[in-house]
């Protein structure tokens, strides 16, 4: 096998090379490493490389398989780690660059459970400004680039995890979904993006600060690997204010499950936002026919998110202004989302009010196993496009790009982002399908027959080949 064909392995697979001793962990590392050095100038997907750290637990590592000790799933394999996850000595900047000698002295629960499953960690990746942006463009770094077309953007806030999976720079990634910054970067950039149920995975040590909206989560280059992925870092941590018993059986054999006919709505539309564009529309309805074709019943209705849009967003800025960095140090728009940021009661009043919304979508649900939607109303914006409008005028923008992903933040419920195919500017289109509350093992049963059914693995960047 070729360092190209390696570096597109899935995950899973790595692992499988690994316990064979037909690759090393050492090798793998060196392989992504090499890789970093000569494409993240142009792509940006890491703000940190830890290159010492990931060689050292590399050779470690590679020393364990001359033993006869039990492997962890993903034992060896390298993985990143979003920029707003704090891993223990690495820098934490949380997107802004005066946080730039911010080392942490913990290691996040989620890292924690990564390190267990054996992931070798590569360095940060990219993210906007406290996550608080759906594309990767962070005053005082490099712009995130999709790897598909370069003048494009990944997504944001996990634009560089998804774009470091995209263009082969590392093997998986862990990312975080706050109002779709799992699912939007995983379709910017053609990949598998699960956003896990409330209560799936930990937030350890950290307390939540957004009223149960986000949530840590794979990107992978396959859904048997996103699944893995969350069968590593699901569980629960001493404390959690939300928790779930941990799956039986794992994610990972729900991709081998079979299904039955499943009630499955679709939309193509969030009212009163707007219509999805016609790349949006038509990956939709692209499998719709194939769920047809696979015998589910199919049938176009969704539930009514508008009340969400207003509660949603006190919340949301709320967040922002909680995250302790003093307004001065940052970007202008999140300047201005503070500067909205109602009363402690009007806060409260959004939560109860977007508890109360959200009843009402999740008993939609009652007659229905899976909703599909457009993961964005259209397609990726060039880096840089809305960089000289007003603040007023980009959130306007982003409300309208992002409408289908927050309403499944405000609910707790589970979705995932898969590839469709590609837009005539070559970039991915994806379709998400959001399942009952906890019902991931659904999602990726019907994920896992959607990829049988329509393979995108062999697909690669011109960019990163």
């Amino acid at each position: 096998m070729n360092d190209i064909d390696l570096a597109f392995t899935p995950a899973l697979e790595l692992a499988k090379l690994i316990r064979r001793r037909e690759v090393s962990p050492l090798e793998l590392v060196e392989l992504y490493l090499e890789r970093i050095e000569r494409l993240n100038p142009q792509l940006g997907s890491y703000f940190t490389v830890t290159s010492e750290l990931a060689i050292a637990d590399a050779k470690a590592k590679t020393q364990l398989l001359t033993t006869t000790a039990e492997l962890p799933p993903f034992f060896g394999v390298p993985i990143s780690i979003k920029d707003l996850n704090a891993v223990a000595g690495v820098t934490c900047t949380y997107g802004n660059p005066v946080l730039m000698n911010n080392i942490a002295d913990f290691d996040d629960g989620v890292v924690t459970r990564i390190k267990q499953a054996g992931l070798i960690i590569l360095g940060k990746t990219a993210t906007s400004e406290i996550g608080s942006l759906p594309y990767s463009e962070s005053a005082g770094f490099p712009p995130a680039r999709n790897p598909w077309n370069l003048d494009y953007t990944p997504g944001g806030s996990s634009g560089g995890a998804a774009s470091s999976v995209a263009a082969g720079l590392s093997a998986i990634a862990q990312g975080s979904d706050g109002g779709g910054s799992i699912r939007g970067p995983a379709a910017c950039c053609g990949l598998v993006g699960i956003k896990p149920s409330r209560g799936r995975v930990t937030k350890a040590p950290l307390g939540d600060r957004l009223a149960g909206i986000a949530t840590n989560g794979p990107i992978a280059r396959t859904v048997a690997d996103a699944a893995a992925l969350l069968d590593a870092i699901s569980g629960y941590a001493t404390g959690d204010p939300y928790w779930l018993p941990n799956p039986e059986p794992s994610f990972l054999a729900a991709t081998q499950g079979k299904l039955g006919s499943l009630r499955i709505a679709y939309g193509t539309s969030i009212p009163p936002i707007g219509e999805a564009d016609a790349n949006c529309k038509a990956a939709v309805l692209q499998t719709v026919q194939l769920l047809e074709q696979l015998g589910h019943q199919v049938e176009e209705k969704s539930p009514d998110v508008s009340g969400l849009i207003e509660p949603f967003q006190v919340v949301w800025q709320a967040g922002i202004a909680a995250a302790g960095i003093p307004p001065e140090a940052l970007q202008l728009m999140n300047r201005w989302l503070i500067a909205q940021t109602g009363s402690v009661v009007e806060y409260l009043q959004a939560v109860a009010q977007m508890q109360i919304v959200s009843r009402q979508i999740v008993a939609f649900f009652d007659t229905v196993d899976v909703l599909v939607l457009p993961v964005y109303l259209h397609s990726p914006i060039q880096v840089g496009e809305w960089a000289n409008l007003t603040p007023e005028e980009t959130f306007e923008k982003i409300i309208h790009w992002v409408a289908p992903c927050p309403p499944v933040n405000a609910t707790g419920q589970p979705a995932i982002a898969i590839p469709v195919g590609f837009d005539q500017n070559n970039l991915p289109m994806s379709v998400q399908l959001i399942g009952k509350p906890a019902a991931e093992a659904t999602l990726i049963s019907l994920a896992a027959q959607l990829e049988a059914a329509n393979p995108w693995i062999g697909h690669r960047p011109v960019f990163a080949t």
